[in-house]
This record gives structure tokens, C-alpha cells and sequence, in this order.
């Protein structure tokens, strides 16, 4: 992993910066996240496979496009505007020999949702694996300083999205074998965070929505599962703080440190593959050692 310095306690702390701009650009953090770590070795555990992955272009979204094309995957990356952080994921993409496809759009509207996947499914040949990933967040110090439009914004984002693309998506799954569904939630869903209100609503919401879609999606042979991660180290970190809180971000949890988003990856990889058969409704916590009540 990059190299990082400490405090006295040797707590893990970053440069002071911000973006204060959503959706966050990966080019300019420092030090540079993590997407694969040094040695990862490929095990064609989704060779064949075709996932299309929301957030993809940079984060804990380039984590697991760079983690499935090790596996064998081609990916269709939707993200809003980054087109320099979309463009350096397909390049890692193609890298591992992988075809990757861009698609730029709004996973807040309906129609962009249904036409990412069916631009998926034509260019690609077929859907195995739905990640549902975009996310945005708004630091606010009270209620009553949240606006509807900011509430509304980021609901239709975070989990709004993830019904318009299953919905899309489930007549293309139900003709892959093993076909999965992979929510990315939040350990704010279970601890709360008070300057992150809606978000963290947002994340219950969506815990919620993969156990009940689960439950529904059983019988037809398609698993739905979840990934809740910690203090990570993505854009959306110097996108939504000030620099103080940036510098400090993850420096609380028990590991002393933010994770990276190559800690994030093989959790997908895992409940994409055959090596999680038998887990459906359940989520995986990559979030540095903080004790969550699921």
C-alpha cells in the first residue's frame, strides 16, 4: 500500500486536501488509493462472466472492475462525468486482457439506468453480475440545515438507482447460471453518522432493500448480497470534508488507518463467484475492526 505518515500513536494520517466537488476525482489524491494490491494473484473464478458496475470509474468501483478482469471478467463502468478517472480504469481493465465499456450518465434517472444495461447486455453479450456502487454523500450539521433538494438528490442516487437497475437488469440475469446481485452499503447504516444524515439513511435503506430482494430472488437462483465498508480511501473522502477531517479520516477504527479500496475488492470478487453459493441476503464488513450490531 502507499506509504502514509503516522502520528505519535501511530494512528495513520494523510496530507491535508479537498476537492469539495461530488463526484470526487481519483488524479488528484494524495497519496494515490489502492486499487489491486502488488501480487494479487487471478484464479478465473469469473471467467466468462460479464458484470456492469455503477461508481466504476474510480474508488471501490475501479477496485472491482480491476478485481473481476483478474478473474476473467469483461465490465461496463457507469459513472457520471470523470471522464480521466473512467478512461485509466478501462486502460487497467484492458490490461488484464479484459474488454471494458464506458458508459456516462445519471444512475439518478430511470431511462439512463435501463439504458446502461441494455448497452451492456449488446456490447458485452450478456449480464452475469449487477454492482450497485454510485454513491454521494453531504456533510450537514443539522436537519434543519438538509434541503429537500439534497435529501431527494441523494436518495435518488444512492438507492433509487439500485431499484431502476435490478429491474433492468433481472430479465438478463435470469438467463446466467450463478447470476448475482452486489449492493455496496456502509458501516454508517449500523453506527449512524450525524453530519451524514441522509446518507446514512440512504445505506439502512439499502441493507433493507438486499435482504427483502434476496428473499424474493431466492428461488429463481440469483443471490443478492452486500458489502458494508469502513473509512475507505476514495474521492468521495476529500469530495465531501474539509481538509482537517480528510488528514484524520479512518485514524479512529481499531487498525488505526483508512483501508484501501484493494481491501474492498475481493470482498466482491467472493460474492460474485461460486465460492459463495450457499450466502444470499448477507453483507461482508471490510471496515478496519469497528464492531457493528447486523
Amino acid at each position: 500500500m502507499p506509504n502514509k505518515s503516522k502520528t505519535s500513536s501511530g494512528r495513520q494520517t494523510r496530507p491535508r486536501q479537498s476537492q469539495r466537488r461530488q463526484p470526487g476525482r481519483e488524479r488528484p489524491m494524495e497519496p494515490a488509493p489502492e486499487p489491486i494490491r502488488e501480487g494479487y494473484r487471478g484464479a478465473d473464478k469469473l471467467k466468462g462472466r460479464v458484470a456492469l458496475i455503477t461508481g466504476g470509474d474510480s474508488g471501490i468501483g475501479r477496485s472491482v472492475a480491476v478485481h473481476f478482469a483478474r478473474e476473467g471478467a469483461d465490465v461496463a463502468i457507469v459513472y457520471l462525468e470523470e471522464d480521466d478517472d473512467a478512461r485509466d480504469t478501462k486502460a487497467m481493465v484492458e490490461a488484464e486482457g479484459r474488454r471494458c465499456l464506458l458508459l456516462a450518465g445519471d444512475v439518478g434517472d430511470e431511462a439512463f439506468c435501463r439504458e446502461a444495461v441494455a448497452r451492456t447486455v449488446e456490447a458485452l453479450g450478456g449480464l452475469d453480475c449487477l454492482v450497485n456502487n454510485a454513491a454521494e454523500q453531504h456533510e450537514t450539521r443539522s436537519i434543519e440545515e438538509l434541503s429537500t433538494e439534497q435529501l431527494e438528490r441523494t436518495f435518488r442516487t444512492n438507492i433509487f438507482s439500485m431499484f431502476h437497475l435490478a429491474r433492468a437488469a433481472l430479465p438478463h440475469l435470469r438467463e446466467r447460471e450463478g447470476a448475482t446481485i452486489i449492493n455496496s452499503t456502509s458501516v454508517t447504516a449500523y453506527r449512524g453518522s450525524p453530519h451524514l444524515l441522509d446518507y446514512s439513511a440512504t445505506k439502512g435503506a439499502i441493507i433493507a432493500f438486499t435482504r427483502s430482494l434476496s428473499g424474493q430472488l431466492a428461488g429463481e437462483g440469483i443471490r443478492v448480497n452486500a458489502v458494508a465498508p469502513g473509512p475507505i480511501w476514495t474521492p468521495l473522502i476529500p469530495a465531501s470534508f474539509p481538509p482537517d477531517k480528510v488528514a484524520s479520516f479512518g485514524a479512529d477504527v481499531p487498525l488505526g488507518r483508512p483501508g484501501e479500496p484493494s481491501e474492498c475488492g475481493p470482498c466482491y470478487v467472493f460474492l460474485a463467484c461460486a465460492d459463495s453459493s450457499y450466502m444470499t441476503g448477507q453483507v461482508l464488513h471490510p471496515n478496519g475492526g469497528e464492531i457493528v450490531n447486523t
